[in-house]
């Protein structure tokens, strides 16, 4: 009797309670803070937070306006590369001019006859604006204000890029009637304006269809130095050798002719009667000998009959004469 309630007691603890039907209420257990921890493992001072925090400030606010400065630095950098190839184009239109489109500011005619027999009339629009020394002196020669014209005088070389007229003399009867309207038979002037015009305008000047008056001789040797006595003193003197022109001579191109850039200025081109120029290009001529070993030997030692053969290569057998010549008003 006495041991049953101890083996009562000790069966309680060999079978587990039985749990409730409700759950026990847990009680507040007190939660460390992170503080503690964070302060304990890593330490900041208050100007680092500050640092931090700025910086985290302005990374947010550049991610927020990086797309319109983005789009503003594109816009600028488009502008800039606009305004570049604008200043591009204007230097490019300044540097290279446009040299082949001019205007005709007069015009002029010549009636051409060869052997005799009209073949007919070329027409030339003169550059009064582009080239006005070299056009007016043309103009002048064809309507006889220099007080002699082209009238009778023929076509002197035929050359398979171009015709060319051999003027009017610098010599004799001529020089004294130009002498009597006070014009000048040099080519002075002439060639200043050939030489704007070549520095100014790169390329071929003389194309097919243009009109050119010869200013200089591409061809001509330097002058050869020589002794002279003056006054009992033995001196040293330069002796030309050759002829320049004297700003009269005009060649008419019918094909593209870049041999006449060094010598002659454009003046003008044909507005009518190209098949008058080609059918002057189109006589026979005397056939160039520069390859003949005995006209190289001549030329070389200077001797005088080298010197007139060489001025009637490619000279016409016909006779190409300008009947009649002027303005067309």
């Amino acid at each position: 009797m006495l041991r049953s309630p101890k083996f009562l007691q000790s069966s309680q603890f060999l079978h587990p309670p039985i749990p409730p039907s409700h759950p026990p209420q847990l009680q507040n257990m007190p939660t460390l803070t992170p503080f503690p921890i964070i302060k304990q493992c890593c330490k900041f001072s208050r100007r680092e937070l500050a640092i931090g925090s700025s910086s985290s400030l302005l990374l947010l606010l550049g991610f927020q306006n990086l797309e319109p400065f983005l789009q503003s630095r594109a816009q600028a950098e488009e502008n800039i590369a606009d305004t570049n190839i604008n200043e591009g184009q204007e230097e490019n239109s300044n540097a290279t001019p446009n040299c082949t489109n001019k205007n005709p500011t007069r015009k002029a005619f010549l009636d051409i006859s060869i052997d005799g027999e009209p073949v007919g009339r070329i027409i030339i629009g003169l550059y009064g604006d582009d080239a006005p020394a070299g056009a007016a002196r043309f103009s002048k020669l064809v309507s006889g204000a220099a007080g002699i014209s082209y009238r009778r005088k023929e076509f002197i070389k035929i050359m398979p890029n171009y015709v060319q007229h051999g003027g009017v003399r610098s010599y004799g009867v001529d020089v004294e009637l130009a002498k009597s309207t006070g014009s000048d038979l040099t080519a002075e002037s002439l060639i200043d304006e050939w030489q704007r015009s070549y520095e100014k305008c790169p390329g071929t000047k003389n194309l097919a269809g243009t009109v050119s008056i010869i200013v200089r001789n591409p061809l001509k040797p330097p002058p050869k130095l020589k002794v002279v006595a003056r006054q009992g003193k033995l001196e040293i003197d330069q002796e030309e050798v050759g002829i320049d022109p004297n700003g009269t001579e005009f060649a008419i191109t019918t094909k593209d002719s870049p041999e006449l850039d060094s010598s002659a200025l454009v003046v003008g081109k044909i507005l009518g009667g190209m098949e008058v120029v080609e059918r002057i290009g189109q006589v026979k001529t005397v056939n160039e000998n520069t390859s003949s070993p005995y006209f190289r030997v001549a030329k070389l030692i200077g001797d005088k009959r080298a010197v007139v053969a060489e001025r009637g290569f490619n000279r016409p057998y016909s006779k190409v004469v300008v009947t009649n010549c002027g303005l067309i008003e």
